[in-house]
């Protein structure tokens, strides 16, 4: 699954290094994950569990397969932040934004 990432800041980025950062973000996780094809259902699972437990303490009341998950994307995240924007952050308030690539129809037939 093709997923894009954008990387936001409030500093004065240049492009080159907005684009070299999403760079070392993207290859950072997709490292620590395994696989570019598990960032997207990853973060997905990941995103709907902090909604859920985001403020309960550790460990949340969950699975050991979910607990694992989180884990796993809480690491892969902290590696690719650390990877993209330094560990002292040189890209400020600096996050990042992760979404589904839309599908493009090629085919050319319409429904």
């Amino acid at each position: 699954m093709v997923y894009l990432l954008k990387i936001f800041s409030a500093d004065d980025v240049t492009e080159t290094e907005r684009s070299r950062a999403v760079e070392r973000f993207q290859k950072a996780l997709e490292d620590t994950l395994g696989d570019a094809s598990l960032v997207l259902p990853c973060h997905t699972a990941y995103q709907k569990l902090f909604r859920q437990y985001g403020d309960h303490p550790r460990p949340w009341p969950v699975t050991a397969a979910e607990q694992l998950l989180a884990e796993q994307w809480e690491a892969a995240e902290l590696a690719a932040t650390q990877a993209a924007f330094g560990v002292s952050r040189y890209l400020g308030d600096a996050d990042f934004e992760i979404q589904a690539m839309p599908s493009v129809n090629t085919n050319n037939q319409t429904p």
